[in-house]
This record gives C-alpha cells, sequence and structure tokens, in this order.
C-alpha cells in the first residue's frame, strides 16, 4: 500500500480516489470546491490545504483535471503540486491535456519523477477498475507505481514521458470519429426514408454494430446522461486537431468530427453525454437546447 494524493475531485478524480481507498492506500485529496472534499473526510480522508500540501503528504501525486489551464493551475505557483514534489514523489498526470501541456510539466519538475498517466474510459469503467491505462515515463519508475495503477484497470507502458498522452489523443480520435459517423449514417437513413428500426438493423451488420446498438436507447429515448460530457469531448477533439497540426499530420474526418461536438455544444449540450451531438447531427443542425433535447 501506498501513501498517495489526488488533486482534482471531478466526475474521475473523485472515483479514482474512492478505489484507492478501497484498495486500502492512505488517502490525501484536494479540489478546487472543497465541498467535493467533504465525503472523503467524514470517510477518514484528509483534505489537503493546497495541491502543493497534497504532494507533500504522498508518495505519489495523481492530478486529475479538466484541461491544460486547470492544470497549470494545480501544479504551478507557490501553492502547486511542483512546489509541494519533494525527494522521493512521483507525480502521476492523469488528465487529458496535449503534449506541450505535458513538455512544460516536465521542464518544472525533478528528472524522472513524473509519470504520463490519461486514462481511457469513463464513469463506469473507473467504479468497475476497468479503465485502461495509458503510462509513458521511466520503465522503472512505471513498474514501480504498476500495481497502484492496477487498482484502475488495465495499465499499458507506451514509452517515455509523452508517451501516454500521445496514445489518449489517438485513442479519443477514434472516439470522436465514430459517434460523428454513426450520427452522420443515421441521419442519411432518415433522409433517404429508412426507418429507425432498419437504420439500426442494417447498422448492426457493419463495423459500426456496437456503437449502433450502444446508442440505440439514447437515440430513441432522446435523453443522454452524462458519463463523458460533450464539453470535454470537445476539447479533447481541440486537443487532438491542434497536436496534429504541429506535427504536421492532416485529419480531415476528426476536424469534421470536431465541429459537431463544437455545433452541439454551443446549441446548450455541453454537460449532455457526447453522444447527445447524435441528436444535433440527426435534428439536421438546428439548434437544440438541452431542454428539448431532454423533454423528446
Amino acid at each position: 500500500m501506498a501513501t498517495v494524493a489526488v488533486v482534482g475531485l471531478g466526475a474521475m478524480g473523485s472515483r479514482i480516489a474512492r478505489r484507492l481507498a478501497d484498495a486500502g492506500n492512505e488517502l490525501a485529496v484536494w479540489n478546487r470546491d472543497p465541498v467535493k472534499t467533504e465525503p472523503f473526510v467524514a470517510a477518514g480522508v484528509v483534505a489537503a490545504s493546497s495541491p502543493a500540501d497534497a504532494a507533500r503528504q504522498a508518495e505519489a501525486v495523481i492530478t486529475m483535471v479538466s484541461n491544460p489551464q486547470a492544470l497549470v493551475d494545480v501544479t504551478e505557483g507557490p501553492e502547486g503540486v511542483v512546489a509541494g514534489v519533494g525527494e522521493g514523489t512521483t507525480v502521476i498526470q492523469m488528465s487529458t491535456v496535449g503534449p506541450e501541456s505535458i513538455s512544460r510539466l516536465v521542464s518544472l519538475l525533478p528528472a524522472d519523477v513524473l509519470l504520463d498517466s490519461p486514462v481511457l474510459g469513463s464513469v463506469a469503467e473507473v467504479e468497475a477498475g476497468t479503465l485502461n491505462v495509458f503510462v509513458g515515463g521511466p520503465p522503472e519508475l512505471a513498474e514501480r507505481w504498476k500495481s497502484l495503477l492496477s487498482v484502475l484497470g488495465t495499465v499499458l507502458h507506451v514509452g517515455p514521458v509523452g508517451a501516454g498522452t500521445a496514445a489518449k489523443l489517438v485513442a479519443n480520435t477514434t472516439l470522436v470519429g465514430i459517434i460523428g459517423v454513426l450520427g452522420e449514417a443515421l441521419a442519411l437513413a432518415d433522409s433517404l426514408g429508412l426507418s429507425r428500426e432498419t437504420a439500426f438493423e442494417v447498422l448492426g451488420k457493419t463495423a459500426l454494430a456496437q456503437q449502433a446498438e450502444r446508442r440505440r436507447a439514447a437515440v430513441e429515448s432522446g435523453e443522454f446522461p452524462p458519463r463523458f460530457a460533450l464539453y470535454l469531448a470537445r476539447k479533447d477533439a481541440d486537443l487532438i486537431i491542434e497536436a496534429a497540426a504541429k506535427a504536421g499530420t492532416e485529419l480531415r474526418l476528426t476536424e469534421a468530427a470536431r465541429s459537431w461536438l463544437a455545433d452541439a455544444e454551443a446549441a446548450g449540450l455541453g454537460d449532455s453525454d457526447y453522444s447527445a451531438v447524435l441528436a444535433r447531427i440527426l435534428d439536421g443542425g438546428r439548434a437544440l437546447s438541452q431542454a428539448e433535447t431532454s423533454e423528446r
């Protein structure tokens, strides 16, 4: 067992913290809104006064925040994680950010203390311990913390620091692309006069079969309870396109999928599950409010 700090108690961070605590690790937590620490404190977990304080208390400090700026906010400055890192402390960065964010963090930390370890999966997977954890970092450091990360799911060491983020962006390219293609296939079926039932039967014979079946209930009910918020999927698509552009790689399909997510977010669906983009596509691009979606 280890002494672990979790910085960021959103939908994923709070569940990561809970699994690690339930596995017998000694835990400290910090969140920008301290209200989110209260259930942990009630269970005997220490609430740190700052990200730096959290890092000082831990052998490993995990950051799980929403975007690159949030990572800067919790890692830099006199109260940030970096200020609290001591000898023997490992920083395990699990947020989905871009390569520049990881390079920036590396430049602020001592050598060989960072594991770049974003996860593939959402709320249900972290609760079940079935995430895929993409670990970038020195092999010895990755091996040291493999048993801890295995509490969350399957650990895959993908290379040096930065490779974890690269792997997550590659994985999420398929996520945003598939949901967009599914929406357009259903929209085409509507416009060509196929019934929704027939359209799903047809899609069940294609490479999209599993995704079509998984999303069918939401499409038919018009309800998209959040597992992975649409605004976060749009953020990830932005990161993918930015990273590709800097690498000189053209991603035409991902750019199109990103545009659907941005449209859906602008129409008020940002806090819905990212699959709510299907409602936007099926509505022919008409502005669709969250209220209208929930009433369907």
